[in-house]
């Protein structure tokens, strides 16, 4: 597993910021290699990719989604895709917000691994949180907004597609991300 964590300060009110990143399938506006997201219900959801001339399907379920201050996220169902992640959101002030992505992916195949050695997941990621920013900045508000609260207790761990459990080795053990994010980007994750 690789782990990636990036923090980006947001000129856009706690609301305003946390909306937008609630609208999925807006994500290929400011994602590198998302050509598709497809929001199945409030917790799945289905990502066609592109990276690198490789295309790529998953499913994700969102574990846990508090309002204004979290959403975090792991891959289900069989394929050869493996992440999980949180996104945490907290306001600096009313008109500043700042956004922590934290990621654990599994690289496939040595050209995934080699890139990943040489830090290609953490510039593709900050250059994400840069174009969220500048997306959001841009706008006089979110395109949307889902307010709903999603608790891991109610995650089923099942995919879409196949309907059987995801895969049980690294993404159900707890990992640094159920919780919130340091408050400050040089603190350690909490567990």
């Amino acid at each position: 597993m690789s782990m990636v964590q990036e923090t980006i300060r947001v000129d856009a009110p706690l609301r305003t910021v946390y909306d937008q990143w609630t609208q999925f399938e807006e994500f290929p506006r400011f994602m590198y290699g998302v050509e598709e997201v497809e929001q199945l219900d409030d917790r799945l959801c289905h990502w066609r990719t592109r990276v690198a001339g490789v295309s790529r399907e998953f499913d994700t379920e969102i574990v846990d989604q508090l309002p204004d201050e979290r959403i975090s996220w792991r891959t289900v169902g069989d394929g050869d895709v493996r992440q999980k992640g949180v996104v945490t959101f907290h306001s600096l002030d009313g008109s500043h917000t700042r956004v922590s992505l934290a990621l654990d992916v599994e690289p496939q195949g040595m050209v995934e691994k080699a890139g990943d050695a040489l830090g290609f997941l953490e510039n593709r990621v900050r250059g994400d949180l840069e174009r969220f920013k500048d997306f959001i900045e841009g706008r006089d508000g979110a395109t949307g907004g889902w307010r709903g609260r999603l608790r891991p207790a109610d995650s089923t761990g099942v995919g879409p597609s196949t309907g059987t459990d995801t895969d049980k080795r690294e993404f159900d053990r707890p990992g640094p991300y159920p919780g919130p994010l340091p408050s400050h980007p040089d603190e350690e994750p909490r567990v």
